[in-house]
């Protein structure tokens, strides 16, 4: 899909009202270039980007923009000795069924102390009566103030814990009770898991070996684990995930190429807890602190 129209500001050291005035121009400035007058939103995407994160996210986004017409908040904290916030911003339009889409892309690059409080920022730019999604790039620091924060903002938390250095799933799992939390490092397991599920009810009595990439193939033992309710051998590393039952390799599941902006699209399309996955990771939890 071409995009059609682009409008973008750039500003330093501004302020929240700033912001919401030059978005108001963008629009502004669209719907006098022939496109919509409104926004066209589906929800509000807020994003934790580190800097080493910012390529990728921005590739990941631009293949999201016609499927989730949205408002997408990207925090970029920076350290600096200034506090100071820095912002970009940009509204995108697509033609879709013969009728004008616009997106939003917020930009925020937060300095100094400006990363401290990012709820503060969030709550203004949201919009009222649309869900809040949240994807962290990243290994959270689950006991900062960020994820803290941001959590409780948002109706759904997305990561990719295979982007952690350490798979530290208890911590995660402590936020399970504050909103919907999904991992697509468990939605990659997901041809696997269907692949296994043909093998009930004999899978209950063979012996498992996993190997595979360490967060993928953790949390498909800790799946197995807990639905099976018995011990499963350590994963074995592994660049592919594969699974040997008894004394049988299985063959892998044949599954169409899926790029980041995919996976992350199907995420933006739950919207509530996956008792499933949260069973995994805790038994994944378990697994990990008993050896």
């Amino acid at each position: 899909m071409t995009e059609t129209l682009v409008q973008d500001w750039h500003g330093e050291d501004v302020s929240i009202a700033e912001i919401e005035s030059e978005l108001a121009q963008l629009r502004f400035a669209i719907g006098a270039a022939g496109g919509p007058q409104q926004r066209t939103s589906v929800m509000t995407h807020v994003a934790w980007v580190p800097p080493e994160w910012l390529d990728v996210a921005e590739r990941t986004l631009a293949g999201l923009a016609e499927r989730h017409p949205s408002r997408t908040v990207l925090l970029v904290p920076r350290a600096g000795d200034v506090d100071r916030l820095d912002a970009d911003l940009s509204m995108r339009c697509f033609p879709l069924a013969g009728q004008p889409v616009c997106g939003e892309v917020v930009e925020l690059h937060l300095l100094g102390n400006r990363t401290l409080a990012p709820a503060s920022l969030v709550l203004p730019l949201v919009i009222t009566d649309l869900p809040v999604f949240l994807r962290w790039r990243g290994e959270p620091d689950f006991a900062g103030t960020q994820w803290q924060q941001l959590v409780d903002v948002a109706d759904r938390v997305i990561v990719d814990s295979s982007e952690w250095g350490e798979l530290a799933y208890a911590e995660l799992a402590q936020s399970f009770p504050s909103s919907a939390i999904s991992d697509i490092a468990w939605a990659r397991t997901f041809p696997w898991r269907a692949e296994l599920a043909r093998c009930w009810p004999g899978i209950r009595e063979q012996e498992i070996r996993i190997r595979g990439p360490r967060a993928e193939a953790t949390l498909l033992r800790g799946w197995l684990n807990a639905r099976l309710d018995r011990a499963i051998r350590p994963i074995e590393p592994a660049g592919e995930l594969g699974v040997r039952l008894g004394n049988e390799d299985l063959r892998a599941p044949r599954v169409a190429e899926l790029t980041p902006s995919d996976l992350l699209s199907a995420q933006l399309d739950a919207f509530a807890r996956d008792p499933i996955y949260e069973e995994a990771v805790l038994a994944a939890a378990e697994l990990s602190a008993a050896t």
